[in-house]
């Protein structure tokens, strides 16, 4: 059954009460597959850390655990999900060492290499290119920083009958794969990813280059 298109808008930009609801959903919802995103992504102890659309911010706590002497910072272009996360982590926040910025993916408020790693889980469908998002992500993470991506593909049958078209757009594979390496990554594809690709989400892995191919 696909869902509603005022539902869809709300997880593309949350807003007001139905906004906070959602979010509320969201954060349960996709916990178990922000844990996972988080794991591959190995953040050590004094790593600089990138959520690119951190939506409800519940990671953000995970993530400065794992970086006890390092920062980590949200970003997301909905002021209402900004808020929420703030008041989720204001402890954090207080002590600096968490920050949530009101920002898209294509024009992040950070200087050229700020991060050692960056996490993207279920926002990609929002991104009207795939292209300047993931060069603008490249931009601020440091040389050899790891990108982890989670997102359904136009193959997933099942995501493709849920989600209105208008307002999500499922990548392929193989668009992402060649976005990311145009953006200045190496990709790493796990072994199972064409079959799982037909069923539920897939992780990529992507490392930046010393250098990228295109400005």
């Amino acid at each position: 059954m696909r869902r509603p298109r005022f539902i869809a808008e709300q997880a593309r930009d949350a807003r007001g009460p139905l906004g906070r609801l959602i979010a509320f959903i969201m954060a349960r919802e996709t916990w178990g597959v922000n844990r996972d995103a988080m794991a591959a992504l190995d953040v050590g102890e004094t790593d600089q850390v990138l959520d690119v659309g951190c939506g409800h911010g519940r990671s953000l706590a995970t993530l400065a655990a794992l970086a006890p002497r390092g920062r980590v910072v949200g970003a997301d272009p909905s002021e209402l999900m900004v808020e929420v996360a703030v008041r989720r982590n204001r402890a954090l926040v207080r002590s600096h060492r968490v920050d949530v910025a009101v920002a898209s993916a294509e024009d992040l408020p950070f200087a050229d290499g700020a991060f050692d790693k960056a996490m993207c889980v279920h926002v990609v469908y929002f991104w009207r290119d795939l292209r300047p998002a993931l060069l603008e992500i490249a931009r601020v993470l440091k040389p050899g920083g790891r990108l982890v991506l989670l997102f359904r593909t136009d193959a997933d049958t099942a995501a493709n009958s849920t989600f209105p078209p208008e307002v999500y757009r499922f990548p392929s594979l193989e668009e992402m794969v060649g976005a990311l390496a145009t953006a200045g990554f190496a990709v790493d594809l796990p072994a199972d990813v064409h079959a799982k690709q037909h069923a539920g989400p897939i992780l990529i892995s992507a490392v930046k280059r010393s250098r990228t191919l295109v400005s």
